[in-house]
Protein backbone atom coordinates (compact mmCIF):
# COMPACT_ATOMS: atom_id res chain seq x y z
CA UNK A 1 0.00 0.00 0.00
CA UNK A 2 1.37 3.27 -0.94
CA UNK A 3 0.71 6.39 0.50
CA UNK A 4 1.66 10.04 -0.20
CA UNK A 5 1.04 12.51 1.94
CA UNK A 6 0.44 15.87 1.37
CA UNK A 7 1.03 19.35 3.60
CA UNK A 8 1.46 22.57 2.89
CA UNK A 9 4.64 24.55 3.81
CA UNK A 10 4.73 27.08 6.40
CA UNK A 11 6.66 29.75 5.11
CA UNK A 12 9.84 29.05 6.92
CA UNK A 13 8.09 29.02 10.73
CA UNK A 14 7.77 25.85 12.61
CA UNK A 15 3.79 25.12 13.01
CA UNK A 16 1.82 22.28 13.98
CA UNK A 17 0.46 20.99 10.72
CA UNK A 18 4.19 20.49 9.64
CA UNK A 19 5.33 19.27 13.50
CA UNK A 20 1.95 16.60 12.93
CA UNK A 21 2.57 15.54 9.63
CA UNK A 22 6.43 14.85 9.61
CA UNK A 23 5.78 13.00 12.73
CA UNK A 24 3.06 10.78 11.19
CA UNK A 25 5.02 9.96 8.04
CA UNK A 26 8.03 9.18 10.01
CA UNK A 27 6.36 6.82 12.49
CA UNK A 28 4.84 5.07 9.02
CA UNK A 29 7.87 4.18 7.87
CA UNK A 30 9.60 2.81 11.53
CA UNK A 31 6.59 0.76 11.28
CA UNK A 32 7.75 -0.55 7.44
CA UNK A 33 4.95 1.59 5.91
CA UNK A 34 5.58 2.82 2.21
CA UNK A 35 4.68 6.53 2.74
CA UNK A 36 5.88 9.60 1.78
CA UNK A 37 5.57 13.41 2.61
CA UNK A 38 5.44 16.21 0.50
CA UNK A 39 5.09 19.65 0.48
CA UNK A 40 3.05 21.89 -1.12
CA UNK A 41 3.44 25.82 -2.47
CA UNK A 42 6.42 26.04 -0.25
CA UNK A 43 8.80 23.34 1.83
CA UNK A 44 7.99 22.37 5.05
CA UNK A 45 9.76 23.50 8.42
CA UNK A 46 9.93 21.08 11.37
CA UNK A 47 12.10 20.80 14.37
CA UNK A 48 12.96 17.09 14.32
CA UNK A 49 14.58 15.42 11.29
CA UNK A 50 12.87 16.21 8.37
CA UNK A 51 11.61 13.16 5.95
CA UNK A 52 9.63 15.61 3.04
CA UNK A 53 10.77 14.94 -0.37
CA UNK A 54 12.54 17.51 -1.86
CA UNK A 55 9.82 17.71 -5.05
CA UNK A 56 7.36 20.64 -3.99
CA UNK A 57 4.29 20.29 -5.81
CA UNK A 58 1.45 23.24 -6.14
CA UNK A 59 4.68 25.72 -6.21
CA UNK A 60 4.14 28.79 -4.56
CA UNK A 61 5.28 31.19 -7.16
CA UNK A 62 3.60 29.62 -10.12
CA UNK A 63 0.09 29.15 -7.92
CA UNK A 64 0.24 32.88 -7.00
CA UNK A 65 1.18 34.46 -10.71
CA UNK A 66 -1.74 31.98 -12.04
CA UNK A 67 -4.19 33.76 -9.72
CA UNK A 68 -2.94 37.31 -10.60
CA UNK A 69 -1.30 37.35 -13.97
CA UNK A 70 -3.89 35.32 -16.99
CA UNK A 71 -0.51 35.00 -19.05
CA UNK A 72 0.88 32.63 -16.32
CA UNK A 73 -2.23 29.98 -16.89
CA UNK A 74 -1.24 29.33 -20.03
CA UNK A 75 2.14 29.23 -20.21
CA UNK A 76 3.80 25.75 -21.09
CA UNK A 77 5.89 23.63 -18.85
CA UNK A 78 9.46 24.38 -19.25
CA UNK A 79 8.52 28.24 -19.13
CA UNK A 80 7.12 27.21 -15.47
CA UNK A 81 9.75 24.60 -14.15
CA UNK A 82 12.43 27.15 -13.04
CA UNK A 83 9.87 28.88 -10.64
CA UNK A 84 9.50 25.60 -8.95
CA UNK A 85 13.01 25.14 -7.93
CA UNK A 86 13.72 24.29 -4.33
CA UNK A 87 15.98 27.16 -3.97
CA UNK A 88 13.40 29.66 -5.14
CA UNK A 89 10.96 28.37 -3.02
CA UNK A 90 13.06 27.86 0.12
CA UNK A 91 13.59 31.51 -0.22
CA UNK A 92 9.91 32.80 -0.80
CA UNK A 93 8.99 30.51 2.01
CA UNK A 94 11.00 33.05 4.47
CA UNK A 95 9.44 35.95 2.87
CA UNK A 96 5.50 34.83 3.49
CA UNK A 97 5.27 36.28 6.64
CA UNK A 98 3.65 39.56 5.56
CA UNK A 99 0.75 37.89 3.81
CA UNK A 100 -2.41 37.66 5.90
CA UNK A 101 -5.45 36.07 5.38
CA UNK A 102 -7.75 38.39 4.95
CA UNK A 103 -5.80 39.43 1.59
CA UNK A 104 -5.93 35.53 0.64
CA UNK A 105 -9.74 35.24 -0.27
CA UNK A 106 -9.95 34.72 -4.03
CA UNK A 107 -6.76 33.10 -4.25
CA UNK A 108 -8.01 29.99 -1.41
CA UNK A 109 -11.42 30.11 -3.43
CA UNK A 110 -10.06 29.28 -6.70
CA UNK A 111 -7.49 26.55 -4.94
CA UNK A 112 -10.19 25.30 -4.03
CA UNK A 113 -11.89 24.87 -7.46
CA UNK A 114 -9.60 22.33 -8.17
CA UNK A 115 -9.45 21.75 -11.93
CA UNK A 116 -12.03 24.71 -12.54
CA UNK A 117 -9.74 27.24 -10.90
CA UNK A 118 -6.80 29.66 -12.23
CA UNK A 119 -4.32 26.87 -10.69
CA UNK A 120 -6.06 23.84 -12.94
CA UNK A 121 -2.68 24.16 -15.04
CA UNK A 122 -1.16 23.14 -11.33
CA UNK A 123 -3.52 20.83 -10.11
CA UNK A 124 -3.70 18.71 -13.32
CA UNK A 125 0.55 18.52 -13.31
CA UNK A 126 0.17 17.35 -9.78
CA UNK A 127 -2.00 14.38 -10.53
CA UNK A 128 0.33 13.68 -13.76
CA UNK A 129 2.94 13.27 -11.60
CA UNK A 130 1.03 10.88 -8.89
CA UNK A 131 -0.57 9.05 -11.73
CA UNK A 132 3.13 8.12 -13.46
CA UNK A 133 5.52 8.38 -10.96
CA UNK A 134 3.89 7.50 -7.01
CA UNK A 135 0.89 5.04 -8.28
CA UNK A 136 -0.46 5.92 -4.66
CA UNK A 137 -3.20 3.44 -3.14
CA UNK A 138 -3.84 6.52 -0.74
CA UNK A 139 -3.32 10.27 -0.82
CA UNK A 140 -3.62 11.91 2.48
CA UNK A 141 -4.21 15.94 2.46
CA UNK A 142 -3.20 17.56 5.55
CA UNK A 143 -5.81 20.15 5.83
CA UNK A 144 -9.06 21.08 3.89
CA UNK A 145 -7.90 23.91 2.28
CA UNK A 146 -6.34 21.33 -0.33
CA UNK A 147 -9.20 19.27 -1.00
CA UNK A 148 -9.82 21.14 -4.22
CA UNK A 149 -7.09 18.47 -5.62
CA UNK A 150 -9.16 15.74 -4.37
CA UNK A 151 -11.19 15.48 -7.35
CA UNK A 152 -8.54 15.39 -9.91
CA UNK A 153 -6.26 13.08 -8.64
CA UNK A 154 -8.81 10.24 -7.43
CA UNK A 155 -9.73 10.40 -11.43
CA UNK A 156 -5.82 10.30 -12.24
CA UNK A 157 -4.76 7.57 -9.86
CA UNK A 158 -7.75 5.65 -8.39
CA UNK A 159 -6.16 6.33 -5.42
CA UNK A 160 -8.90 6.73 -1.83
CA UNK A 161 -8.51 9.98 -0.01
CA UNK A 162 -8.13 11.22 3.15
CA UNK A 163 -8.01 14.60 4.80
CA UNK A 164 -6.78 16.00 8.02
CA UNK A 165 -9.35 18.41 9.72
CA UNK A 166 -6.40 21.04 11.27
CA UNK A 167 -7.88 24.31 12.88
CA UNK A 168 -8.38 25.60 9.26
CA UNK A 169 -11.06 27.52 10.79
CA UNK A 170 -8.77 30.56 12.32
CA UNK A 171 -8.06 31.51 8.50
CA UNK A 172 -10.98 31.09 6.86
CA UNK A 173 -12.51 33.38 9.47
CA UNK A 174 -10.12 36.09 8.84
CA UNK A 175 -11.28 36.23 5.42
CA UNK A 176 -13.57 39.24 4.84
CA UNK A 177 -17.25 38.65 2.94
CA UNK A 178 -18.14 37.59 0.31
CA UNK A 179 -15.35 35.29 -0.09
CA UNK A 180 -15.34 33.86 3.34
CA UNK A 181 -18.93 32.71 2.50
CA UNK A 182 -18.37 31.24 -0.83
CA UNK A 183 -15.02 29.66 0.44
CA UNK A 184 -17.55 27.83 2.74
CA UNK A 185 -19.72 26.43 0.14
CA UNK A 186 -16.73 25.32 -1.55
CA UNK A 187 -15.41 23.59 1.51
CA UNK A 188 -19.19 21.73 2.16
CA UNK A 189 -19.17 20.97 -2.45
CA UNK A 190 -15.15 19.78 -2.49
CA UNK A 191 -15.73 17.61 1.12
CA UNK A 192 -17.88 14.81 -0.92
CA UNK A 193 -14.94 14.32 -3.24
CA UNK A 194 -12.68 12.85 0.54
CA UNK A 195 -13.30 8.98 1.37
CA UNK A 196 -11.97 9.70 5.01
CA UNK A 197 -11.80 12.82 7.11
CA UNK A 198 -9.52 12.31 10.14
CA UNK A 199 -9.18 14.93 13.35
CA UNK A 200 -7.23 15.07 16.55
CA UNK A 201 -10.08 14.86 18.93
CA UNK A 202 -13.45 14.37 19.00
CA UNK A 203 -14.33 18.62 19.71
CA UNK A 204 -12.60 18.92 15.92
CA UNK A 205 -14.46 16.40 14.71
CA UNK A 206 -17.87 17.87 15.94
CA UNK A 207 -16.82 20.92 15.08
CA UNK A 208 -15.85 20.78 11.64
CA UNK A 209 -17.71 18.23 10.99
CA UNK A 210 -21.01 20.51 11.56
CA UNK A 211 -18.77 23.28 9.61
CA UNK A 212 -18.34 20.56 6.61
CA UNK A 213 -21.99 18.99 6.67
CA UNK A 214 -19.84 15.61 6.78
CA UNK A 215 -21.58 13.39 9.26
CA UNK A 216 -19.70 11.58 11.91
CA UNK A 217 -19.20 8.02 10.25
CA UNK A 218 -16.72 9.78 7.65
CA UNK A 219 -14.72 10.84 10.36
CA UNK A 220 -11.87 9.24 12.25
CA UNK A 221 -10.37 10.57 15.61
CA UNK A 222 -7.00 9.86 15.98
CA UNK A 223 -4.64 11.64 18.22
CA UNK A 224 -1.68 13.45 17.39
CA UNK A 225 0.96 11.37 18.42
CA UNK A 226 4.96 12.34 19.51
CA UNK A 227 7.93 10.57 19.64
CA UNK A 228 8.09 9.36 23.56
CA UNK A 229 11.76 8.33 23.37
CA UNK A 230 12.22 12.07 23.83
CA UNK A 231 10.89 12.29 27.20
CA UNK A 232 11.43 11.03 30.34
CA UNK A 233 10.30 7.38 30.75
CA UNK A 234 8.68 8.38 34.33
CA UNK A 235 7.25 11.17 35.85
CA UNK A 236 9.69 14.09 37.04
CA UNK A 237 10.22 14.89 40.42
CA UNK A 238 8.53 18.52 40.56
CA UNK A 239 9.03 19.43 44.14
CA UNK A 240 13.17 18.88 43.66
CA UNK A 241 12.46 20.87 40.57
CA UNK A 242 11.70 23.93 42.34
CA UNK A 243 14.20 23.40 45.22
CA UNK A 244 16.74 23.46 43.03
CA UNK A 245 15.84 26.53 41.75
CA UNK A 246 15.62 28.03 45.42
CA UNK A 247 11.93 28.91 45.15
CA UNK A 248 11.60 30.11 42.22
CA UNK A 249 8.93 29.18 40.02
CA UNK A 250 8.50 29.05 36.07
CA UNK A 251 5.20 29.24 33.78
CA UNK A 252 6.15 27.99 30.01
CA UNK A 253 4.48 29.09 26.89
CA UNK A 254 5.26 27.11 23.72
CA UNK A 255 3.03 28.75 20.75
CA UNK A 256 2.93 31.20 17.55
CA UNK A 257 2.81 34.04 19.44
CA UNK A 258 -0.20 35.62 17.90
CA UNK A 259 -3.50 36.30 19.82
CA UNK A 260 -5.42 32.84 18.95
CA UNK A 261 -2.63 31.25 21.40
CA UNK A 262 -3.37 34.04 24.08
CA UNK A 263 0.34 35.06 24.69
CA UNK A 264 -1.31 38.36 25.99
CA UNK A 265 -4.24 36.52 28.36
CA UNK A 266 -0.81 35.09 30.40
CA UNK A 267 0.94 38.88 30.46
CA UNK A 268 -2.14 39.58 32.38
CA UNK A 269 -2.66 36.79 34.18
CA UNK A 270 1.38 36.96 35.41
CA UNK A 271 1.07 39.91 37.69
CA UNK A 272 -1.76 38.97 39.79
CA UNK A 273 0.25 35.23 40.09
CA UNK A 274 3.43 37.16 41.16
CA UNK A 275 1.32 38.33 44.49
CA UNK A 276 2.03 34.90 45.94
CA UNK A 277 4.74 33.55 43.99
CA UNK A 278 8.11 34.49 42.84
CA UNK A 279 7.11 33.54 39.31
CA UNK A 280 8.90 34.19 35.84
CA UNK A 281 7.31 33.00 32.27
CA UNK A 282 9.77 31.78 29.40
CA UNK A 283 7.65 31.45 26.42
CA UNK A 284 8.71 30.53 22.57
CA UNK A 285 7.13 30.27 19.30
CA UNK A 286 7.35 31.56 15.95
CA UNK A 287 7.49 34.89 14.79
CA UNK A 288 5.82 36.04 11.39
CA UNK A 289 5.88 39.52 10.09
CA UNK A 290 2.67 40.31 10.76
CA UNK A 291 2.60 38.98 14.15
CA UNK A 292 5.51 41.15 15.35
CA UNK A 293 3.35 44.69 16.18
CA UNK A 294 1.12 41.74 18.67
CA UNK A 295 4.73 40.69 20.32
CA UNK A 296 5.32 44.21 20.88
CA UNK A 297 2.21 44.92 22.15
CA UNK A 298 2.37 41.85 24.82
CA UNK A 299 6.26 43.24 25.82
CA UNK A 300 4.86 46.95 25.94
CA UNK A 301 1.53 45.39 28.56
CA UNK A 302 4.37 43.27 30.14
CA UNK A 303 6.10 46.82 30.93
CA UNK A 304 2.88 48.12 31.76
CA UNK A 305 1.82 45.44 34.94
CA UNK A 306 5.37 46.19 35.96
CA UNK A 307 6.40 42.58 35.06
CA UNK A 308 8.81 42.86 32.35
CA UNK A 309 11.62 41.43 34.30
CA UNK A 310 9.39 38.55 34.31
CA UNK A 311 8.21 38.25 30.90
CA UNK A 312 10.92 36.57 28.05
CA UNK A 313 9.87 35.42 24.71
CA UNK A 314 12.55 33.45 22.97
CA UNK A 315 11.02 33.62 19.73
CA UNK A 316 11.45 30.07 17.57
CA UNK A 317 13.53 27.55 18.64
CA UNK A 318 14.97 24.10 17.99
CA UNK A 319 14.09 20.58 19.35
CA UNK A 320 16.66 20.89 22.33
CA UNK A 321 15.68 23.90 23.50
CA UNK A 322 11.88 22.40 23.12
CA UNK A 323 12.81 19.85 25.29
CA UNK A 324 15.20 22.07 27.63
CA UNK A 325 12.14 24.41 28.40
CA UNK A 326 9.79 21.83 29.02
CA UNK A 327 12.24 20.08 31.44
CA UNK A 328 12.77 23.40 33.73
CA UNK A 329 9.07 24.65 33.92
CA UNK A 330 6.77 23.85 36.46
CA UNK A 331 3.68 24.79 34.79
CA UNK A 332 2.62 24.91 31.03
CA UNK A 333 -0.08 26.98 29.86
CA UNK A 334 -1.97 27.29 26.10
CA UNK A 335 -5.10 29.90 27.18
CA UNK A 336 -6.44 30.11 23.59
CA UNK A 337 -9.40 32.38 23.86
CA UNK A 338 -10.54 30.82 20.53
CA UNK A 339 -11.47 27.04 20.62
CA UNK A 340 -7.91 25.05 20.14
CA UNK A 341 -8.28 22.24 17.72
CA UNK A 342 -4.74 20.44 17.92
CA UNK A 343 -2.86 21.56 21.44
CA UNK A 344 0.42 19.59 20.08
CA UNK A 345 2.58 21.48 22.24
CA UNK A 346 0.07 20.77 25.59
CA UNK A 347 0.71 17.03 24.25
CA UNK A 348 4.16 17.58 24.60
CA UNK A 349 4.22 19.09 28.02
CA UNK A 350 2.12 16.15 28.99
CA UNK A 351 4.60 13.74 28.01
CA UNK A 352 6.97 15.89 29.40
CA UNK A 353 5.48 15.01 32.96
CA UNK A 354 4.27 18.76 33.47
CA UNK A 355 0.92 19.81 34.68
CA UNK A 356 -0.97 21.80 32.30
CA UNK A 357 -3.36 24.97 32.62
CA UNK A 358 -5.60 25.87 29.70
CA UNK A 359 -8.77 27.36 28.20
CA UNK A 360 -11.84 25.05 29.16
CA UNK A 361 -12.80 24.65 25.37
CA UNK A 362 -12.32 23.02 22.27
CA UNK A 363 -9.29 20.25 22.38
CA UNK A 364 -8.19 20.85 25.76
CA UNK A 365 -11.29 18.81 28.27
CA UNK A 366 -10.83 16.18 26.22
CA UNK A 367 -6.98 16.52 26.26
CA UNK A 368 -6.98 17.23 29.89
CA UNK A 369 -8.98 13.90 30.87
CA UNK A 370 -10.97 16.23 32.25
CA UNK A 371 -8.89 17.93 34.45
CA UNK A 372 -7.05 14.90 35.77
CA UNK A 373 -3.92 16.35 33.87
CA UNK A 374 -4.00 19.86 34.48
CA UNK A 375 -6.76 22.45 35.13
CA UNK A 376 -9.21 24.72 32.73
CA UNK A 377 -9.99 28.35 32.90
CA UNK A 378 -12.65 30.47 32.03
CA UNK A 379 -11.31 31.32 28.09
CA UNK A 380 -10.52 34.91 28.07
CA UNK A 381 -10.30 35.66 31.45
CA UNK A 382 -6.62 36.16 32.93
CA UNK A 383 -7.43 36.41 36.43
CA UNK A 384 -9.22 32.99 36.31
CA UNK A 385 -6.21 31.72 34.26
CA UNK A 386 -4.23 33.19 37.56
CA UNK A 387 -6.51 31.49 39.68
CA UNK A 388 -5.48 28.25 38.08
CA UNK A 389 -1.86 28.78 37.76
CA UNK A 390 -2.01 29.82 41.29
CA UNK A 391 -3.74 26.51 42.42
CA UNK A 392 -0.93 24.10 41.36
CA UNK A 393 2.06 26.77 42.48
CA UNK A 394 0.65 26.44 45.73
CA UNK A 395 -0.04 22.72 46.14
CA UNK A 396 3.36 20.51 44.93
CA UNK A 397 0.83 16.99 45.77
CA UNK A 398 -1.66 18.82 43.30
CA UNK A 399 1.46 19.32 40.66
CA UNK A 400 2.75 15.82 41.13
CA UNK A 401 -0.55 14.27 40.78
CA UNK A 402 -1.70 16.17 37.69
CA UNK A 403 1.95 15.48 35.99
CA UNK A 404 2.14 12.40 36.72
CA UNK A 405 -1.32 11.38 35.48
CA UNK A 406 -0.56 13.60 32.11
CA UNK A 407 2.55 11.89 31.48
CA UNK A 408 0.95 8.51 31.93
CA UNK A 409 -2.17 9.54 29.24
CA UNK A 410 0.57 10.71 27.25
CA UNK A 411 2.07 7.14 26.95
CA UNK A 412 -1.21 5.62 26.60
CA UNK A 413 -2.96 7.66 24.10
CA UNK A 414 -0.30 9.95 22.18
CA UNK A 415 2.70 8.02 21.04
CA UNK A 416 3.95 8.11 17.38
CA UNK A 417 3.30 4.71 16.77
CA UNK A 418 0.05 4.69 18.07
CA UNK A 419 -0.48 7.37 16.06
CA UNK A 420 0.41 5.53 12.87
CA UNK A 421 -0.59 2.11 13.71
CA UNK A 422 -4.61 3.65 14.01
CA UNK A 423 -4.14 5.16 10.49
CA UNK A 424 -2.53 2.10 9.06
CA UNK A 425 -5.90 0.69 10.16
CA UNK A 426 -8.31 3.45 8.60
CA UNK A 427 -6.05 3.23 5.60
CA UNK A 428 -6.61 -0.47 5.16
CA UNK A 429 -10.23 -0.31 5.94
CA UNK A 430 -10.87 2.34 2.79
CA UNK A 431 -8.36 -0.43 0.05
CA UNK A 432 -10.13 -3.34 1.37
CA UNK A 433 -6.18 -4.33 2.12
CA UNK A 434 -5.64 -6.53 5.26
CA UNK A 435 -1.36 -6.72 4.73
CA UNK A 436 0.74 -4.19 6.60
CA UNK A 437 2.26 -1.66 3.87
CA UNK A 438 5.62 -2.97 2.01
CA UNK A 439 8.87 -1.08 2.93
CA UNK A 440 9.12 2.49 2.31
CA UNK A 441 10.40 3.87 -0.79
CA UNK A 442 10.95 7.82 0.66
CA UNK A 443 13.34 9.73 -1.40
CA UNK A 444 14.42 12.93 0.35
Amino acid sequence: MKIVYITAGAGGRICGTCLHDNALVKALRARGGDAILVPAYVPTTTDEENVAERTVVMGGVNVWLQQHVPLFRHTPGFLDQPLDSRTLLAWLSGRTGSAKAADLGPLTASTLEGELGHQRKEVAKLARWLAREEKPDIVHLSNVLLIGLARSIRAATGARIVCSLSGEDVFIDAIPEPQRSRIDNLLRERAADVDRFVAFNRFNAGFMGGRLGVPAARIAVIPHGVDLAAFPATPPDLAARRRQRGGKLVVGFLARGCPEKGLDQLVRALPIVAERHDVDVIAAGATIDTERAYLAACHALARDLGVADRFRWLGQIDRDAKLDLLASIDVFTLPTPRAEAKGLSAIEALAAGVPVVASGHGAFPELLDDERAGLLHAPGDPADLARAITAILDDESLAARLGGHGHALARERCSAAGMAAEHESLYRSLTGSDARPSASRGRR
